[in-house]
């Protein structure tokens, strides 16, 4: 699964290539702060069933799956598209809260 990544101010651009896979076949997921795309597609068996015997079988049938971190976000966040083999996601960018420095002291012995 080919991909590229674009970064906004807001949000990361995720384009993936996926030709041939219908938008049925393409399941997105979000655990633990790992995006996963699963494609999965299975030819028709119909000429298996008309005893039918290849010479040559050349297509894609089985599936492929590709898991990106991206961090602490909701699923509800995440926005995306399917047109033409290529699959769009739209991936908030979280704010970085700045940690609050502490004071640290050396104790001074004497």
């Amino acid at each position: 699964m080919k991909t590229d990544v674009q970064e906004s101010d807001d949000s990361y651009i995720m384009e993936m290539d996926l030709p041939g896979f219908s938008k049925d076949e393409v399941k997105v997921s979000l655990k633990d702060g790992y995006l996963t795309v699963k494609a999965a597609k299975g030819l028709d068996e119909e000429s298996e069933k008309k005893n039918t015997r290849y010479i040559r079988k050349e297509r894609y049938a089985g599936e492929c799956e590709r898991s990106f971190y991206v961090g602490d976000v909701k699923e509800s966040d995440i926005k995306g598209e399917f047109k033409h083999g290529i699959l769009k996601l739209f991936v908030p960018k979280k704010e970085v809260k700045p940690a609050v420095e502490e004071k640290k002291y050396i104790s001074i012995e004497g």
